[in-house]
């Protein structure tokens, strides 16, 4: 049958027209029935559609790019091929996933309600929640908890904010709950104090940020009658009035790289932060003396103690807690801890642990198209995997299922067969799955792979939703990735690092409602975003080059069933033969102990002993000895040993000037000191840092950008970033007498490019002399791609002209945001009053995306660069002018932003409408914040 919709023929009508040519990709395959001819995705012409897929060593994917609706005419076609059969074992009674299938272990899983336990019940008195809040969390899905986290919750001093809590929990058990009542409870009771919440990603400090305000949306705090309110001449009723409802108001903020928010400390009362912003707001609180506003912090993802690189600064201010001896709760929580009690001892917590799982997860390990219960395999595993023959493993072991090889040539590969069979099973019964592989290269080649075994899409509905998802990220400044167009029609999508934050969040809400049926996804997104699935697919024990470690591999795991969302759960680990032994281990494996990482050979002890002189929390010798007995290394290390570390980092920073010993036999902060702690840079960042500025004052570069945006370049990507240096001297050689100048001034030689261009060598960076060079032509090469994102450049633009993931640019730029508000508070410290005047109006330009005259505009909300350029464009050309604008009058200019949207909506009438007045409320938001900064810019100069 035809689908019609408002005298609009679709794709599937205009596809199932279409005559198609078959042309092989790959080498001969035995010859096809006239239902399994495949989809012949080039034409004859010069023109094409669909997309041509061709794997490439490494996992490269080579693409030629079609539109959205000629995607979506290709995928209505047959496959071109389709995924293996899977039957159930000569032992197995279990079938593939099936919609009406019952439970499993539901007598064992089942969650009490407060019918059967009142304790059970958030309404219960004994946790004195309010009755918004209780509502709140029922609108969200939350009627009931656990009898683990109510025995938590119960443990006494907890609720009251007397003890520090310490807990470990299954992924998807419930863990963020408990974390939940005890931070608001903290915050309702005690309307003085302010709350931190500490995330480790950013995409989980902006989901995080959207939860809870939704849960105290309309909680007031406990505050009481102010006496003055009886006095007449305090003003009058109304404005009383709204003070007080100000006041009640639960304020909830994000602190994060690449935020545009003005809020500050004083304006929050919780503060969702990522680890480097927590420690920076734990700085400044206790340097001005404001720590006692705060009541109660929470750490999530507790294992990140022991990261290499952000692991010690949840150290320290874990530490910095724990000596000042504050009335503030600390509360941490993972579901990857294997010594919670150890962690418990050092935080002087209590400590809770639970295995309890609301939904059951059922595990297994798949090798050579067969499917093996991975609770009881271990032990066969270690044997079969001295065997050669894999015949000899079919032999000895009996599977749970198996699956049909493939005569297709794209699934000869076993893993890649079981991978297809097993995601397509999924989506075929109506269910979702997850699929993580160990690249990003590898995310696009197996989402492709897997769209092309995928079920026609037969529901008018269903395409609809992925044809407007389509639209949305067409509709994006950096485009439509030609993958996703020809995937996503197909019910499949990828998510990586190499992506845009908007192609993330949608991807991800995509697959969160249905309209996606397979996210092929990299590790990260395990621990990144909260994403469950009926199954969890993980294609290979490598995550990379390196095996996955067991924390990673429990992350991954835990993303099988979620309550609210599924009825059961299943992991599927397929394994090659070269890492069976490793995978052996895997399934059985105790997870790693939290460990310090303050030892000399992470970070060391410098850092956490320069901030806490700089911020006045310690400076005598005995003052500093009680500080490092309150840091993880002093429990883990033999005390003799800590404290020797200790004299050699006291002495180091000395030695670089930024402690002096004082003849009082106290240690203080240099200014460099104190700049350094201020701009939140490691002491050998800021040393760096100070060098580079230093020479910028005897000779700056003013009539130019070049070395602004130098400076602007975190020291990290300094590590990272490859440099192409053909690309490196295309650039040099279109840089004005100015830029070049710049660039030389700060150590960049084109003769050494020009030397590394014709050599095709690589930096060498073996002595102390090498890494600082090779330091600081990767900043130069990176300045080049900030120079262009400053000049309006649109995104994708910079992506093809320096060969990297658009993803990576957009992370730049939000990894830049914080390094140059870092180097103006450095200036600002170090008394450097002009640079930092002229690096501040750099780094807003950078905020910005935009070139000088736009970044006032820039400052209104929803008002990016590109929307500022067009405003300004088209008759907008100040802040004055958008806040005296009628908003009905902006409408036309939002729809040049998005254009192929507002093409697509055309097509159907009932949605222009909405669009339009979707549009309108988005203009109304734009003036009234245009007026409320006009106000304030305004009233400053009135002041002044």
């Amino acid at each position: 049958m035809s689908f019609k919709s408002h005298r609009f023929e679709t794709s599937i009508d205009v596809a199932r027209r279409q005559q198609y040519h078959v042309a092989q990709l790959a080498g001969h395959k035995r010859p096809l029935t006239t239902e399994e001819q495949p989809l012949q995705l080039r034409t004859e012409k010069r023109g094409h559609t669909g997309l041509r897929l061709k794997q490439q060593p490494h996992d490269e994917l080579h693409i030629e790019e079609s539109t959205p609706l000629e995607s979506a005419r290709a995928s209505a076609h047959p496959n071109r091929f389709t995924a293996s059969r899977i039957h159930p074992g000569p032992d197995s009674a279990v079938s593939a996933p099936e919609g009406e299938q019952p439970q499993k272990n539901t007598a064992s899983t089942s969650v009490p309600g407060s019918s059967q336990n009142p304790l059970f019940s958030l309404a219960n008195s004994k946790y004195g929640l309010p009755a918004t809040l209780i509502h709140n969390f029922a609108t969200l899905g939350v009627t009931s908890i656990y009898a683990w986290q109510a025995s938590c919750l119960l443990a006494r001093g907890l609720l009251s904010g007397e003890r520090h809590l310490v807990y470990t929990a299954p992924t998807g058990g419930g863990k963020s709950m408990v974390a939940d009542v005890l931070l608001l409870k903290r915050i309702i009771e005690n309307p003085t104090r302010k709350a931190i919440l500490v995330l480790p990603y950013v995409a989980l400090v902006q989901e995080k940020l959207k939860w809870m305000r939704r849960i105290v949306e309309g909680v007031e705090k406990n505050v009481p009658p102010d006496e003055d309110d009886q006095e007449e001449s305090k003003g009058s009723m109304f404005m009383r009035r709204r003070h007080q409802k100000l006041q009640k108001q639960i304020r909830v903020t994000g602190f994060f790289g690449g935020s545009r928010t003005t809020t500050t400390w004083a304006d929050t009362d919780i503060a969702i932060c990522t680890i480097e912003k927590a420690n920076s707001l734990l700085n400044t609180a206790i340097e001005e003396c404001s720590i006692g506003e705060l009541g109660v912090v929470v750490l999530d993802e507790l294992h990140m103690l022991d990261d290499e690189h952000r692991g010690y600064l949840l150290e320290l201010m874990v530490t910095k807690l724990l000596l000042l001896q504050q009335d503030i709760q600390i509360v941490g929580m993972s579901a990857t801890l294997s010594n919670t009690e150890m962690l418990a001892q050092w935080m002087n917590a209590r400590f809770f642990i639970s295995t309890y799982r609301p939904v059951p997860i059922d595990e297994y390990l798949v090798y050579e198209n067969a499917i093996y219960p991975a609770a009881t395999s271990r032990q066969l595993f270690q044997t079969a995997s001295k065997l050669t023959a894999s015949a000899s493993l079919q032999d000895s072991l009996a599977p749970h299922r198996n699956i049909e090889p493939s005569e297709y040539k794209e699934l000869t590969n076993a893993a890649t067969n079981a991978m297809v069979a097993l995601a397509v099973e999924t989506a075929s019964a109506g269910y979702g799955a997850l699929v993580f592989c160990g690249s990003r290269n590898a995310c696009q080649v197996h989402a492709a792979t897997i769209a092309e075994a995928m079920p026609h899409v037969e529901d008018k509905e269903e395409l609809d939703q992925r044809l407007d998802l389509l639209a949305e990220l067409t509709s994006l400044a950096c485009g439509l990735d030609p993958v996703l167009q020809h995937t996503i029609i197909k019910g499949t999508g990828f998510h990586h690092a190499g992506m845009t934050t908007e192609e993330r969040e949608l991807i991800a809400a995509a697959y969160d409602s249905g309209v996606l049926k397979v996210l092929i996804a990299t590790c990260s997104l395990a621990a990144g975003v909260n994403l469950p699935a009926r199954r969890v697919i993980i294609n290979g024990a490598r995550m990379g080059r390196e095996l996955v470690g067991p924390a990673m591999f429990r992350q991954m795991c835990g993303r099988a069933g979620r309550k609210g969302k599924d009825d059961a759960g299943e992991t599927y680990l397929i394994c090659i033969k070269a890492d069976l032994e490793a995978v052996c281990d895997l399934l059985d494996a105790d997870m790693p102990a939290i460990e310090s990482s303050l030892v000399p050979e992470k970070r060391g002890l410098k850092r956490a002993l320069l901030e806490a002189i700089a911020t006045g929390l310690v400076s005598g010798c005995e003052a500093i000895k009680e500080y490092v007995q309150c840091t993880l290394l002093y429990r883990t290390l033999d005390k003799k040993l800590v404290y020797n570390i200790m004299k050699s980092a006291l002495q180091e920073l000395a030695d670089e000037e930024l402690l002096i010993f004082e003849e009082d036999e106290a240690y203080k902060a240099t200014l460099l000191g104190q700049a350094v702690v201020a701009s939140a840079f490691a002491p050998e960042d800021g040393l760096f840092v100070h060098e580079e500025l230093k020479r910028a004052l005897q000779a700056f570069v003013m009539d130019g950008d070049m070395q602004v945006f130098y400076m602007f370049t975190p020291l990290q990507v300094a590590t990272s970033t490859n440099i192409d240096w053909q690309i490196f001297r295309n650039q040099l050689d279109l840089l004005d007498e100015s830029g070049l100048r710049a660039l030389q001034f700060v150590g960049v030689q084109p003769g050494f490019v020009n030397t590394m261009v014709q050599s095709g060598a690589s930096l060498k960076e073996t002595t102390p002399e090498q890494i600082q060079k090779a330091r600081i032509y990767r900043r130069a090469y990176t300045a080049f791609q900030l120079r262009d994102l400053s000049n309006e450049v649109p995104l994708s633009t910079i992506a093809r002209r320096y060969r990297i993931p658009r993803g990576t640019v957009q992370t730049l730029a939000q990894q830049c945001h914080g390094f140059a508000a870092g180097i103006v508070k450095f200036c600002q410290r170090m008394n450097w009053g002009m640079m930092a005047a002229v690096l501040d109006h750099m780094r807003d330009r950078l905020e910005a995306g935009a070139r000088a005259d736009l970044l006032e505009m820039a400052q209104v909300a929803f008002v990016k660069s590109w929307t500022a350029r067009l405003l300004r464009d088209n008759g907008f050309r100040n802040l004055h002018a958008l806040a005296e604008a009628e908003p009905k009058d902006l409408v036309p200019v939002l729809m040049m932003v998005n254009p192929r949207k507002t093409q697509r909506n055309q097509l159907y009438p009932t949605e222009t409408e909405r669009y339009a007045a979707k549009l309108l409320t988005k203009a109304e938001t734009i003036v009234a914040s245009a007026n409320k900064i006009w106000d304030r810019e305004m009233q400053v100069q009135i002041e002044e």
